[in-house]
């Protein structure tokens, strides 16, 4: 098993840099993970040092603006985390995150993981309201943020009014730019030397029990929930993630998706690291550059997480483009379809950032891989499908709500006692609140999805709350109630519908008038309702609640009928 140049768990009772408000597990249990190879005894920034003197002059990651060698990338990192504790930021600390899909992003991340600072995983899309929230809820000490990010907003002009409004943020770190009064990320990477770096860093030893980043979770009633995830659960799920797909160092991963979120994480960033596999980097997604990348760079792995496998469907001149290096392609949804497009092997998967990742393997046969999003990545987690709001199973092959627990399952959601509460049974399974169905094919028990039970919309793999939009639409005062629920879309899978019952006397809102309104709350552009449909009462449940799932039935219907009207 690799070491890093601490003891690692070692006799250690627990995480070396303890947080707040963070559930951390047994130290017996860690124990046990790491003995059953479910966990590696080994942290993330320790990953690129160990990379960095076996491949120095290996190409680690590739942007349209050049190369990375991991030499280069673990000295500016060791300058960046030396940078950051002369800030007076300490390990354990956190920092937000605003960052796109750019070799800076490595840069920053890897410089935080060997200072011991805990990135907080936001998007740049996020406004004021989720920001604040953000800061607030984790005391973030600073913000890190991309100055090109959007050409049409002030991202570093924001990170300054937010740092301004929350007390405990000190720090704007700017990446790709410069800004009087903020931090250069590009000047701390070059800041020291990397030995005179090393001296400063050399006490900075957090163990794998400790946090390494807070992700956000996709929830369905409010902002997002912050995810811890710690070193060792993290490589241990990301080596069985690329063990599931038979990758090694000689493959080659383009990822045109955000970075920051748990997929960009596991698929991506620290696969470059922990697998020493190249990654070439799309900052926004163009379908024809992606055809042009695969070729370039002789790219063997991609996918598909929102709207890509639809627009790769779309490219119906794809035998003028050389693929040949691609060995196989995932996909959240269409996989038959992408498979009979593409030529190779196309699996479905799926995962939530609580803790579990389903896939199959390119051998598994066209049934699981096609009809299924495979079975559990790791060999130590445990599926059970409940009954919903029960702790009874299903019957093998009925539809139930999936409930898991296994190496890397959330202990528990921060500062969020009552969501923790809520989201396990009496046995210590977390429910997912996913509904789906056990297979039997060929001997391999495999999953399907069959649906929702949280009320969430999946817009492109950006998980949007249902009840937050409802709550902030109904702060509009032509507005008397209002229902949001996902409709279908080609491209994106789901978009936001609001039914709305306007106030006596005045006109249904406009899809424009009600995001000029909602932007002006502070919320990210990409939640914001696509379609209002004005409604004088919401259909009823039995039970006389709003019927989401008719309406959602209404708003499919009536674009249905649009198309054909179109067609």
């Amino acid at each position: 098993m690799m070491q890093g140049r601490s003891e690692m768990i070692g006799d250690a009772a627990g995480p070396r840099y303890s947080i707040d408000a963070v559930r951390y597990r047994p130290i017996a249990e860690a124990r046990r993970q790491l003995a059953d190879g479910n966990w590696l005894d080994l942290t993330i920034g320790e990953t690129l040092r160990q990379a960095a003197r076996e491949r120095p002059d290996t190409v680690a990651v590739v942007d349209r603006d050049g190369v990375t060698t991991y030499a280069r990338l673990d000295a500016d990192t060791e300058s960046v985390a030396a940078a950051l504790l002369d800030l007076g930021l300490h390990p354990g600390d956190r920092v937000l995150f605003q960052l796109g899909t750019t070799r800076e992003y490595f840069t920053a991340f890897y410089g935080c993981m060997k200072a011991g600072v805990v990135p907080v995983c936001t998007l740049p899309q996020y406004r004021s309201l989720e920001m604040e929230h953000f800061a607030q809820a984790t005391d973030a000490r600073a913000i890190f943020v991309q100055a090109d990010c959007n050409p049409s907003f002030d991202q570093v002009g924001f990170a300054q009014q937010l740092a301004a409004s929350c007390t405990a943020l000190e720090h704007v770190v700017v990446v790709r730019g410069e800004r009087d009064g903020c931090v250069s990320l590009a000047a701390a990477a070059q800041a020291y030397p990397i030995e005179e770096a090393r001296v400063r860093t050399g006490d900075v030893a957090p163990n794998a029990l400790d946090v390494a980043v807070f992700q956000l979770s996709g929830g369905s009633t409010s902002l997002p929930k912050i995810i811890p995830r710690m070193h060792g659960e993290y490589l241990g799920a990301v080596r069985h993630l690329s063990q599931r797909y038979d990758l090694t160092d000689a493959d080659v991963t383009l990822w045109g998706l955000p970075l920051v979120h748990n997929a960009g994480t596991m698929f991506a960033v620290l696969p470059v690291t922990l697998d020493r596999r190249t990654l070439v980097l799309q900052s926004r997604l163009d379908m024809r550059e992606m055809l042009e990348l695969i070729a370039r760079h002789r790219v063997t792995f991609t996918g598909s997480i929102g709207p890509v496998a639809a627009k790769l469907l779309e490219i119906d001149d794809l035998h003028r483009h050389d693929i040949g290096s691609l060995r196989q392609f995932f996909a959240l949804a269409s996989a038959e379809a992408v498979e009979r497009h593409v030529g190779l092997p196309v699996g479905q998967m799926f995962g939530m950032t609580e803790g579990m990742v389903f896939a199959s393997s390119p051998h598994d046969p066209p049934a699981i891989r096609h009809r299924t999003i495979g079975y559990p990545i790791s060999p130590g987690d445990e599926v059970r499908l409940l009954v919903p709001g029960e702790e009874a199973e299903v019957a093998f092959g009925d539809i139930g709500e999936l409930c898991f627990r296994g190496p890397s399952t959330l202990t528990g959601y921060v500062g969020d006692e009552e969501a923790t509460a809520a989201s396990f049974t009496a046995s210590g399974f977390m429910r997912s609140g996913d509904l789906m169905r056990a297979h039997d094919i060929d001997g391999t028990v495999c999953y399907s999805f069959e649906g929702r039970i949280k009320d969430n919309i999946n817009r492109g793999g950006e998980k949007i709350g249902a009840e937050e939009i409802e709550a902030l639409v109904a702060r509009h005062p032509d507005v008397a109630d209002v229902r949001v629920v996902a409709m279908p879309d080609p491209i994106y899978g789901e978009k936001v519908c609001a039914y709305v019952i306007p106030q006596a006397g005045c006109d249904c809102v406009t899809v424009a008038s009600l995001g000029e309104f909602l932007l002006g709350l502070g919320i990210a552009k990409y939640k914001l309702p696509e379609r209002v449909e004005a409604i004088d009462a919401f259909p009823l449940t039995r039970v006389g609640k709003a019927d989401k799932a008719m309406l959602r039935e209404m708003v499919a219907a009536a674009i249905a009928a649009e198309t054909r009207q179109t067609a």
